[in-house]
């Protein structure tokens, strides 16, 4: 395993070991020493899955009073990854990075409490597995405008599926302060 640290303080790269023969594969997708000692040191309570279908865009979501950290695998399929720290002592508040996620060759991306994530796909299909560091609560829900013009994301498809509730997230500027993250 490799760990990179990212431009966003505590957003760590992760290139995972694949040990290929002629039956398969074989290669480990968590080890919390190993995390721990990358700079990961938190306790996982909840795993996740997504499928998602060629070109659609989800994000950019957060939980305000319950922020969770996600480690994010994806499984088949490739994807473009977007963190936006919304952390309000940070000092990348309101940036954004991306990278590429694919299975093959194996990456994933952790992301701590207070960043926004949001992936689009950008094979005919993608699933993507999440380790997270607190419980999902439908009632904590936060979200910014994936297309936000004063982020001026990146994202690397021309016209991509977007859902309804995607559509309707505020942009950045449009966010109280009472909705952002509360991280410790």
């Amino acid at each position: 395993m490799e760990f990179e640290n990212l431009d966003i303080p505590g957003a760590i790269a992760i290139r995972l070991d694949k040990f290929v023969d002629d039956r398969g594969f074989f290669g480990e997708i968590y080890r919390s020493d190993r995390y721990a000692d990358a700079g990961i040191p938190y306790t996982f309570c909840q795993d996740s899955r997504s499928f998602s279908k060629a070109n659609v865009l989800r994000g950019l979501h957060y939980q305000v009073r319950f922020p969770q950290g996600h480690l994010i695998t994806v499984t088949r399929g490739r994807v473009f990854d977007v963190g936006l720290d919304l952390r309000r002592n940070s000092p990348t508040y309101g940036k954004w990075f991306g990278m590429k996620l694919t299975a093959d060759p194996p990456m994933q991306l952790f992301l701590p409490p207070g960043i926004a994530h949001g992936f689009c796909v950008l094979s005919d299909h993608a699933e993507i597995w999440y380790k997270c560091t607190g419980f999902y609560v439908p009632n904590d829900e936060g979200g910014v405008l994936w297309n936000d013009p004063e982020l001026a994301i990146q994202w690397p498809i021309a016209e991509p599926v977007v859902s309804a509730r995607d559509a309707g997230l505020p942009r950045l500027a449009e966010v109280s302060e009472d909705r952002l993250p509360v991280v410790a």
